[in-house]
């Protein structure tokens, strides 16, 4: 008989989507990346208290937001740009339709509450179901859908969308944040 796959080996599978949570958390890239390594490392070192058998994945995502919200906790006076002003500085605008589409929908998204754009990444973008969603969260799975609604309520009142308007975008994960269907990763 065999032995079971050692989970360590399963840790690299689960890297880019680690990486893509990340940056939808930090919204930044280099941040990110030190994010993704801390969770990591903290699995690596804690791998014996991951159950064979499980969901490593989202076990890996619990493991990146408790860091992250543990982190924001310590860094309690970070200079806020709530506006966008200072990023808008930075920016390159957009060329066509759709990069303007995608950077208004960015702008609004970044206005949705901590709690609200994490679940709509979480279900909308990177495909949990509302349960593993709940577990990564440690909530329970009604807040999730609760969430996840008034997030994409909230998103299309923004954005000035109704049922008979929709917004073109150039990103597959932005529309499934918006239209509220899961996506197969």
């Amino acid at each position: 008989m065999a032995a079971p796959p050692d989970p360590r080996e399963e840790l690299v599978e689960h890297l880019s989507v680690l990486r893509a949570f990340a940056i939808s958390l930090t919204r930044n890239t280099a941040r990110a990346d030190d994010l993704v390594q801390d969770t990591v490392e903290k699995a690596w070192r804690n791998i014996d208290r991951f159950e064979p058998g499980t969901n490593m994945r989202a076990w890996l995502f619990t493991i990146l937001r408790n860091t992250f919200y543990s982190e924001r906790r310590k860094a309690g006076r970070e200079v806020s740009d709530a506006d966008g002003q200072a990023a808008g500085r930075l920016a390159e605008k957009p060329a066509h339709h759709g990069r303007l589409a995608f950077s208004d929908f960015g702008r609004a998204f970044m206005k949705l509450s901590d709690e609200q754009r994490e679940t709509l990444i979480l279900v909308g973008a990177l495909g949990f179901s509302y349960e593993e969603a709940a577990r990564t969260c440690g909530v329970a799975v009604g807040t999730i859908k609760s969430r996840a609604n008034r997030g994409r309520k909230c998103l299309a009142e923004m954005l000035e969308l109704d049922e008979n308007n929709s917004i073109v975008l150039t990103d597959e994960m932005t529309d499934a944040v918006l239209s509220g269907q899961t996506r197969t990763l």
